[in-house]
């Protein structure tokens, strides 16, 4: 993918700023639940027609951009933490 910039727009007047696929109201989180979910590309070109294999993979770069950009902290319960 070479910039993710070219298929993901974040407008504040289409699904309140969001980041979408463009010309789409197709959300980037979506592209990723799908994934996460065990869709293959496939499932979720076959699901969303308007979509692109490089729009999929544009949500993907997105994400992982945001991932570098944002720590987000996960909550550890204690009996999960082992001691050495």
């Amino acid at each position: 993918m070479r910039d993710w910039r070219e298929r993901i727009s974040i407008d504040p007047n289409v699904c309140h700023g969001k980041p979408c696929i463009k010309g789409t109201r197709i959300m980037v989180w979506l592209i990723i639940e799908c994934l996460a979910n065990g869709d293959t590309i496939e499932d979720i070109l076959e699901a969303y027609p308007s979509l692109t294999r490089e729009d999929v993979l544009a949500a993907l770069a997105y994400a992982a951009e945001m991932t570098k950009e944002k720590v987000v902290p996960i909550e550890v319960e204690e009996s999960e933490i082992q001691t050495g």
